[in-house]
């Protein structure tokens, strides 16, 4: 029986009656025993003296346009790690997610965005959800509960063939009566309305709990950004049940997360500043921020819907906020019982691009 967080350190000695499986080019349906049987793929080459078994299906060539199938999996189980390292654009890799047969996903996502690399370059994250190493390997921890069946694509929307290594480990098993399933969604404002917020997700509809939030801040002003305050709209609310305090007081750092009159990058198990991108003086002009809260410690629970907003706030002259009017592109964790409601339409590639 999989019972989500129970499934930690504390009962890693006791026995189960689960079944481990893993899906990479090595073994695309997870079967057992059926791992290292490729006869051709991207490692045939580098392996015509050795033969089959010796890394002959290392990794996938995803042409532009093409949904690939990452997984397609009869449950009940649980995704329990996923490793990936794709080549290209990141945004314009997009993740999705479909939990027991749903027509619409659960989880829309660009790919960089989803593992806290939403400016397209790479920067280390060692978080308990998400971990990101050198040179570009993404790992993702979230648990991924199913009961009936699992299905995961990888979409190219570039124009350009991109290279894709992956494994994604799980489990077969059966699954508790109040686990719920993961949902992730993108949303961007850029440039964010004048004197309007951020709105990081709405229309949420179920019961369930919020556990993420990752988001790639661009700035467009001089001077500090972050005195904004992060609000959780719970249940019908018409002013925010939780209302943060600043930005990076949400992101759980304080006074601009300086250090000696500089920006200071950090990256904890729960919380963290992890990307720092600093203007070079000649065509690298603006500032770039990657942050990240994840409410593993703190869900905020929900019974019948869920809107969260955040306001992006710097300081004019004598003393008064200023409203900005930043790049902000966000990703957004929540767990709930389906069926969820649908996610707004994923914008064009234009409007995805970091630029």
């Amino acid at each position: 029986m999989y019972h989500g967080l129970n499934m930690g350190l504390g009962t890693l000695s006791l026995l189960s009656n689960a079944k481990s499986r893993s899906l990479s080019p090595e073994n695309f349906n997870g079967e057992k025993g059926k791992g290292g049987m490729a006869t051709d793929g991207t490692g045939a080459q580098c392996a015509r003296e050795l033969g089959q078994g010796w890394k002959i299906s290392p990794c996938v060539r995803i042409e532009p346009k093409q949904v690939f199938d990452l997984a397609d999996i009869a449950g009940p189980g649980a995704i329990q790690q996923i490793w990936m390292t794709p080549t290209g654009n990141w945004r314009y890799s997009i993740l999705r997610v479909y939990w027991d047969g749903e027509e619409t996903p659960s989880i829309e996502v660009p790919i960089g965005d989803f593992f806290c690399m939403g400016w397209g370059q790479y920067a280390p994250v060692n978080s308990l959800p998400v971990c990101v190493n050198p040179g570009s390997a993404f790992n993702c921890y979230w648990e991924m509960p199913f009961r009936k069946h699992c299905r995961m694509t990888f979409e190219n929307i570039g124009e350009e063939a991109m290279v894709l290594y992956y494994q994604i480990n799980y489990t077969l098993t059966e699954v508790s009566a109040d686990a719920a399933y993961l949902h992730a969604q993108w949303r961007r404002s850029n440039p964010l309305p004048y004197k309007q917020d951020h709105v990081l997700v709405d229309g949420i509809r179920g019961k369930g709990h919020y556990v993420g939030t990752y988001i790639a801040w661009g700035v467009n002003n001089t001077g500090w950004w972050g005195e904004g305050e992060i609000k959780f709209f719970l249940d019908g609310d018409a002013w925010p049940t939780i209302c943060g305090t600043g930005t990076e007081d949400y992101f759980c750092g304080s006074y601009n997360f300086d250090r000696d009159g500089k920006y200071t990058e950090f990256s904890t198990a729960y919380a963290g500043l992890p990307q720092v991108i600093r203007p070079d003086g000649t065509y690298k002009s603006q500032q770039r921020f990657g942050l990240y809260r994840w409410h593993i410690m703190d869900p905020v629970r929900f019974e019948k819907d869920l809107k969260v907003t955040i306001q992006a706030l710097g300081w004019r002259s004598q003393g008064r906020y200023l409203p900005l009017q930043d790049d902000i592109a966000s990703t957004v964790f929540w767990y709930q019982a389906e069926p969820h409601a649908v996610f707004p339409t994923l914008p064009e590639k234009d409007y995805l691009e970091v630029i």
